[in-house]
């Protein structure tokens, strides 16, 4: 019985054996696979028959079986692993890309954030009256700080802070002869104001300079300045401009706007201007709530500046403010870091960027 027994599971072995190495696909083999080791596999027939054995037979033939159907399960799992890796490489051969294509057939240009928050910016301010002027970004030091009533004294003047240039040759005096790269866009209100009669209101949106980088700062950056200048002008009017401008920036209708005494060297009195927001679970959101946020800040032109710009403090008066264009922005849209404003990561661009066709106006919305 044992030699029956012995031919039977060599001529099965060597029949396994073949049809495993002929599996041309991985069907294929796991049809051999059933046939050998499933429920009415051959091995499996075979193992049914040990119960008509003598104990010793029964053993000797059970530990016989045993090592084939491990051998020939460690025939099917190599001849497995070598057809999945054909099959693999006739993959990667079918799918293939062709590296001589263009990277972005469909490339779309996106609006950057900074200039649509000038846009929206241009559109509020236009509506109420302003229009916009422009000066350059290499001033002098009297249009910068003096002629703003900033004195020598003044930590924005230290060379910590400020980027200076080389000074001019021929100017009428050391405050002149002085060049920077303009700290604000203050400095377009005195040229206005030394070229245009009153009534004067402007906004001034811009590039700006500051010797800073971190999370908030960036040497370069960008703001607005708004300047009204008329007979009997009072902060009532600078009240009324900037509480439109808040709700109708932020689009929040009954967003709460107050007004803090501060200090400014070109306005008194100054103020900073908060609106209302909530933090509760670590999320800024704005509108009312328990909280205030520091936007802005504001004041009624120092009669000095008036002068400064050959304006009489006697017969007009003025006010102005002036914000960072990052700072809402980032409020307004989410943006957690400023320094990503100017990374040029195209990604980042595709996230926060803005359709081209979505203009703002106050008709149709400032955001679609």
């Amino acid at each position: 019985m044992s030699d029956t027994l012995d031919a039977q599971q060599g001529a099965l072995r060597s029949q396994l054996l073949d049809q495993v190495a002929a599996a041309a696909d991985l069907a294929a083999l796991d049809a051999v696979r059933v046939a050998a080791l499933g429920k009415k596999g051959a091995i499996t027939d075979l193992m049914k028959g040990l119960g008509g054995l003598t104990p010793d037979e029964r053993r000797e033939a059970g530990q016989k079986l045993n090592a084939l159907k491990d051998e020939i399960a460690a025939a099917l799992d190599a001849r497995k692993g070598a057809l999945e890796a054909v099959e693999l490489e006739s993959r990667l051969a079918r799918e293939g890309l062709d590296m001589t294509l263009p990277a972005r057939p469909q490339a779309r240009g996106r609006i950057h954030p900074i200039s649509q928050v000038v846009d929206e910016l241009t559109a509020i301010f236009c509506e109420m009256g302003f229009s916009v002027a422009e000066g350059p970004e290499i001033e002098t030091g009297w249009h910068n700080f003096s002629a703003l009533n900033i004195p020598p004294h003044h930590p924005a003047r230290q060379m910590h802070d400020t980027f200076y240039l080389p000074d001019q040759d021929g100017a009428k005096d050391a405050d002149h002869a002085e060049t920077v790269l303009r700290t604000h866009t203050s400095p377009v209100q005195i040229r206005t104001m030394l070229e245009e009669e009153p009534p004067i209101r402007i906004i001034v949106p811009g590039r700006t300079y500051r010797s800073d980088y971190d999370m908030t700062h960036t040497p370069m950056f960008h703001q607005v300045e708004g300047l009204v200048i008329g007979r009997d002008i009072t902060m009532g009017h600078l009240k009324g401009c900037l509480i439109e401008f808040c709700k109708r920036f932020f689009e929040v209708d009954d967003l709460p706007v107050r007004f803090r005494p501060s200090f400014f060297p070109f306005t008194e009195p100054s103020m900073e201007v908060d609106i209302g927001c909530s933090r509760k679970g670590g999320e800024l959101v704005i509108g009312a709530g328990d909280d205030w946020l520091e936007i802005l800040g504001s004041g009624m032109v120092h009669p000095q500046v008036l002068r400064n710009g050959g304006i009489d403090p006697d017969i007009y008066q003025g006010f102005a403010f002036g914000m960072g264009i990052e700072r809402i922005a980032m409020l307004k849209y989410g943006i957690p870091d400023l320094r990503t404003f100017f990374e040029a990561d195209v990604r980042w661009l595709e996230h926060y960027g803005f359709e081209p066709s979505d203009t703002p106006s106050m008709a149709y919305g400032l955001t679609k």
